[in-house]
């Protein structure tokens, strides 16, 4: 009988309010090879990283013991544009560590889509109008393109958009 493979993944980021002036992001990772979490601390309005928590508890990489301690170099950077350039330049490139280093940045994603779920909630209905309001909130807030499925490059929502606005010039 042949051998078949079996794969399945899920990842999973909330954000929660922990205080008035402190929000915290969490990444849960889930798939056949992988078990991890990581969770990152913001101070706001700054949106400066303060913390960065996690565990893995599976996985198929060799995750160094002190993986956790590394990733605290992106501790102080600021959410906004520019951050995942600045993060992977922080922790450099390390084997067992990309994953979590693309859970902080899935965790700052969170983050500023959850300042922008009520501006999303007041889209018109109407494709046309629609279509003006997601431009002028690209527009305004650049940070956006590309964050999730929604304003990915390929989406519905991006297309036909002027390249500067997704470039943020």
């Amino acid at each position: 009988m042949a051998h078949v493979l079996f794969f399945t993944r899920n990842r999973c980021t909330s954000v929660e309010s922990l205080d008035e002036g402190r929000v915290r992001a969490s990444c849960r990772l889930q798939d056949t090879l992988t078990d991890a979490l990581v969770s990152v601390t913001v101070r706001i309005p700054e949106l400066e990283i303060i913390g960065i928590t996690g565990e893995v508890r599976r996985s198929d990489e060799k995750v160094p013991a002190s993986s956790f301690e590394v990733l605290q170099k992106a501790v102080g950077v600021r959410i906004g544009p520019g951050m995942v350039k600045i993060i992977k330049g922080l922790i450099g490139h390390q084997e067992g560590l990309d994953e979590l280093v693309a859970m902080i940045e899935e965790c700052c994603q969170g983050v500023i889509l959850s300042f922008t779920k009520g501006e999303l909630a007041k889209a018109p209905v109407e494709e046309k109008d629609a279509r003006e309001f997601y431009t002028k909130l690209l527009k305004d807030n650049t940070r956006l393109y590309d964050s999730c499925i929604a304003f990915a490059p390929d989406s519905p929502l991006v297309q036909g958009m002027n390249p500067a606005i997704k470039r943020g010039e």
